[in-house]
């Protein structure tokens, strides 16, 4: 008998739709009856790709015995967290004052009158194992204590309270030279770090390390730590060589055997990196073959025929249709007896000379390819990884490939290569912004008009589709638009807003017919940003709107960067951008104030915080550049990462260019080696 959870849109809820546990969606009715009952909310919070979520649900949620005690003594609630990212950043903060660590699924105990938590952890097991105690343990322990000593639980979740009040920041004013100095060498020395153990692309460390190399900083050499985090994605197993696209990271240190799944956020992130790494002079080979390969992948089995892209692609997926559970990588690693069968001896021999082949494997008896060298791959290689990837798709590389949206999918469809792993179809505005801004950059580096193509559509989708009753909202299951938008929807797409803006304004020639307006997109969703988010007593955006958060513990402020940059740090750059190409200093003053908000944390711990380090560079060094359509064309293609561009009809006299800082311009420059005098001269002019 299905759950409540059967009629959820979230596909990660509907995986749970048939377990014995009597579950509830998070809502006021949930949390309304668990205080009727005097109950302890389990509050379960996971995502759809994530493997020990799946391994959770299971085994312990799947458990007759565990979910009688549950449904009679607990109210259980499950939640998306890429649906509600708010609810996972409180709860996961608390954790890790709990445990000092974190991850998913995230599994905590709340008080039913007040939704404070007291307890906590990952994955817990059915019985004892891995150094964790078994779930029905866990349970009986935690009501035990909730029945009969209310006084210590009160004492930790009175703790746990305070901590997470404390975490409000109080403003400060130093946005000195020095501060962003340091940010950013923290961050090249948190990239250019050989620590044991998994491997993430971390870009939004990533990034701050690429602001870094106009400074030439002593500690690192932030030019080759850039370049070789480019290599380590690019050339490992991280990235699918095969067909295209980056998985969410290695288990190992040398970036070999990843977690298959595939996220879009990762991927429109990396692509924007590998596209500056590029820009500023890093010109590898293996760098533009795994942007152009990501944008094959994202346009044959990532994009919905409504041109918004989907979220996510699970790491697992079943050998054979009467298999009972995926396994994991299977859609991806090759046995060494199919690659032999599959290619000619040739083909084998330069495949093994350029990636590391070995008969015995590099992952459970099969292999994960991973490039042995940079340069350029032959076009013999080239031509197996095609069979390769014939063998794994059943197709060619530039036919469509459906998705399949749930497990039965998977299994019943009768599919001409392998079964795909299951993809999740709902479409996010954040992280759809996120690869929107990618692929505008790999246009304005590569002129890929395809790229650009699948950015404005995915663009216009987002415009023409998600506002209900005047407001943003942030997700979309075919045709449904739920969630009010949050921070990081509203900041990352106004962002991507900006980033179409400059690329279609500066190349004319080669942009679509009927453009819209994305500048004027960018300054109307920043209002609305700027009247249901920001904070008007302290500065800086909240998570969630003002007419949303009711039901949430705290009401926060984010500015750490996990996988994904912060909203705020994201939103401050924004607003310098906004400041130069509107000139209207509202937003420069808004912008100053964010950074003042948070420029406590950023003395504390620079090392949580590389978005807001990035946004100072933009506030220190923010460059205006006044000129024609073919200046600005060309420098596009170059690494300015604090540079905004406006084409203008006409210059002064003999001038072919001005080039604006903050509120003053230099004189016109004349000649073209003036004008590259005064850009070199702005990009660093805070050393």
């Amino acid at each position: 008998m299905p759950n409540r959870l059967i009629e959820a849109q979230s596909l990660y809820l509907r995986k749970h739709a048939e377990n014995p546990i009597d579950w509830w969606a998070w809502s006021d009715a949930a949390i309304e009856q668990a205080r009727r009952d005097n109950k302890i909310i389990f509050l379960s919070v996971g995502y759809s790709s994530c493997h020990w979520c799946t391994v959770m649900e299971g085994e312990a949620f799947s458990d007759p015995e565990i979910a009688r005690y549950l449904n009679e003594n607990y109210l259980p609630i499950k939640v998306d967290r890429e649906e509600r990212p708010d609810l996972d950043s409180i709860y996961m903060q608390a954790l890790q004052m709990m445990t000092g660590q974190g991850g998913w699924p995230l599994n905590i105990f709340l008080t039913p009158a007040d939704l404070a938590p007291f307890y906590g952890g990952t994955y817990f097991p059915i019985e004892p194992k891995y150094g964790k105690p078994g779930f029905l343990h866990v349970l009986q322990t935690l009501r035990g204590l909730y029945d009969s000593d209310r006084y210590r639980l009160d004492a930790v979740k009175a703790e746990i309270l305070t901590n997470l009040q404390n975490s409000v920041l109080l403003p400060n004013q130093t946005l000195s030279q020095e501060r962003l100095k340091d940010g950013l060498e923290y961050s090249t020395g948190i990239i250019s770090a050989e620590m044991p153990g998994t491997r993430f692309p971390m870009i939004p460390y990533a990034d701050a390390a690429l602001h870094a190399i106009r400074f030439e900083f002593d500690r690192y050499n932030a030019r080759e730590v850039t370049r070789n985090r480019g290599l380590s994605l690019a050339l490992g197993g991280i990235f699918d060589h095969v067909a295209g696209g980056f998985h969410r990271y290695t288990v190992d240190s040398t970036w070999t055997v990843p977690h298959f799944e595939k996220m879009l956020y990762d991927n429109g992130l990396i692509v924007e990196y590998l596209a500056n790494l590029w820009a500023a002079g890093v010109q590898e080979p293996a760098f533009e073959r795994a942007i152009a390969k990501t944008v094959q992948w994202l346009k044959r089995e990532m994009t919905a025929p409504e041109s918004y892209f989907y979220a996510a692609q699970d790491a697992d997926s079943f050998a054979t249709p009467e298999e009972a559970e995926p396994e994991e990588g299977t859609f991806y690693v090759w046995s060494y007896e199919e690659l032999q069968n599959a290619l000619t001896s040739e083909e084998l021999t330069e495949l093994s000379e350029q990636f590391a082949i070995e008969p015995v494997g590099n992952f459970e008896g099969k292999t994960v390819l991973q490039r042995k060298q940079s340069g350029q791959l032959s076009d013999t290689v080239e031509s197996a990884l095609n069979k390769l990837f014939e063998i794994r798709y059943g197709s060619s590389i530039d036919e469509t490939f459906p998705p399949a949206r749930n497990a039965d999918e998977a299994r019943s469809i009768a599919w001409t290569g392998r079964i795909p792993a299951v993809t999740d179809t709902k479409m996010i505005v954040a992280w759809n912004s996120l690869m929107i801004s990618g692929l505008a950059r790999s246009y304005a580096v590569f002129r890929d008009l395809e790229a650009l193509e699948l950015a404005s559509q995915a663009a216009t989708f987002i415009l023409q589709n998600q506002w209900i009753n005047q407001r943003f909202h942030r997700i979309n299951y075919n045709g449904s638009v739920e969630v009010l938008a949050q921070s990081e929807d509203f900041a990352f797409f106004v962002k991507a807003l900006l980033d179409l803006h400059q690329v279609t304004r500066s190349i004319q020639s080669d942009a679509p017919e009927n453009q819209i307006d994305w500048l004027a997109e960018a300054i109307r969703i920043q209002a609305e940003f700027d009247q249901y988010l920001w904070s008007d007593t302290l500065s800086g955006y909240y998570n969630t709107a003002s007419d949303a958060s009711r039901d949430l513990l705290i009401r926060e402020r984010s500015y750490v960067d996990n996988a994904t940059p912060s909203a705020n740090g994201i939103a401050i750059a924004n607003l310098v951008r906004l400041s130069l190409l509107t000139e209207n200093l509202d937003y420069f003053d808004r912008a100053e104030q964010t950074l003042q908000a948070f420029a406590s944390v950023m003395e504390q711990s620079p090392s949580a915080c590389p978005s807001l380090f990035a946004a100072l560079d933009w506030f220190r060094n923010q460059t205006l550049i006044r000129s024609t359509v073919e200046q600005i064309a060309a420098l596009e293609t170059q690494y300015l990462p604090t540079t905004a561009f406006m084409v203008m009809e006409t210059l002064p006299e003999n001038a072919i260019a001005l080039v604006c800082q903050g509120l003053s311009c230099k004189e016109p420059a004349k000649t073209q080696e003036q004008f590259t005098q005064q850009i070199q001269q702005s990009q660093i002019r805070s050393r």
